[in-house]
């Protein structure tokens, strides 16, 4: 990252971390006539459009104070998505009943598991698919994605 990406990193980062959000992604593209900045932020409950303002309306303030873009931008501010997997073990807490794509390590091998998230205790998080019980910390989770149920 270039040094205006690791001052608007730096800025973002301190306003999500205030109002109790996790940085999931920024996102910088564009040229200097048409920069976007896209910023995914994400919380243990659900991201409202009024926080996603906030956040935009806060980070937009900074920006221009600080003088760190000085071409024109576009600054977009959204939740994640279920497009994108979770970071942080807080995240999950919200999706617990849902159905999950687990990718974790054991052993030094990778696995696979499809389940659903039943339980969290601790770092603790418990998935089931029929009658199959799966226990995994934290830690060892490489890559977890909820997955869309209709």
């Amino acid at each position: 990252m270039n040094q205006m990406n690791d001052k608007i990193l730096a800025v973002t980062k301190e306003i999500t971390d205030d109002l109790g959000f996790f940085l999931i992604d920024i996102i910088d593209r564009g040229d200097s006539r048409n920069r976007i900045v896209e910023i995914f932020i994400d919380n243990e409950a659900a991201v409202t459009s009024d926080d996603c303002a906030k956040v935009s309306r806060l980070l937009d303030e900074r920006i221009e104070e600080e003088n760190l873009i000085q071409s024109k931008y576009r600054l977009e501010v959204s939740s994640p998505g279920v497009s994108r997997p979770l970071i942080f073990l807080p995240q999950y807490t919200k999706h617990i009943g849902r159905q999950f794509d687990l990718k974790y390590s054991e052993n030094e091998v990778t696995k696979r598991f499809k389940g659903k998230l039943t339980k969290i205790d601790g770092s603790k998080l418990w998935f089931s698919s029929g009658d199959t019980e799966l226990v995994v910390d934290f830690e060892v989770i490489v890559k977890a994605k909820v997955l869309i149920s209709f």
